[in-house]
């Protein structure tokens, strides 16, 4: 009998221990990739997402003919890059504090990119003085005009 209750709680301890945590509990959002956004041209919906260390976006392929990649020197120092198939939905867990431009390839100098903060966006004068091509560039300015509203009306 004893050897049974035993073998049972051996059971338990080591079911328990293959269990996740039940406090680390990640977001995920959603980020869809369009040949027509809200605003009638190509891009991210949303294009601007704020996240916590340790959460994911997923990147859904909505339309075809885009992919979701980061801009190199638009992310945290230590951060590691990432690069989605061309149609095919990409989910990326984002672990550093800060600011992660991302954009769709081929339709870069169009303006299709986006902004993702993650927790304290530790690395924003940076990734604001960034060198962009003209469409992207104006649209990392509307972006970063719609962070500036939303730090503000946090303060």
């Amino acid at each position: 009998m004893m050897e049974k209750t035993m073998n049972k709680l051996a059971i338990l301890i080591l079911a328990l221990g293959l269990l996740p945590p039940l406090h680390a509990h990640a977001a995920e959002v959603e980020v869809k990739m369009l040949n027509a956004a809200s605003d009638g041209d190509r891009g991210f919906e949303p294009a601007l997402v704020h996240i916590n260390p340790g959460d994911s976006v997923h990147f859904v392929a909505s339309d075809r003919g885009h992919n979701a990649e980061s801009i190199p020197g638009m992310m945290p120092d230590g951060a590691t890059p990432f690069a989605g198939k061309m149609s095919q939905d990409i989910t990326v867990k984002f672990e550093k504090p800060g600011i992660y431009g991302y954009r769709c390839l081929p339709h870069y100098y169009m303006g299709m990119v986006g902004l993702i903060v993650v927790g304290t966006p530790v690395n924003e004068e940076a990734t604001r003085n960034m060198v962009q091509p003209a469409e992207a560039k104006a649209r990392f300015d509307q972006l970063f005009s719609a962070l500036d509203i939303q730090e503000h009306a946090t303060k």
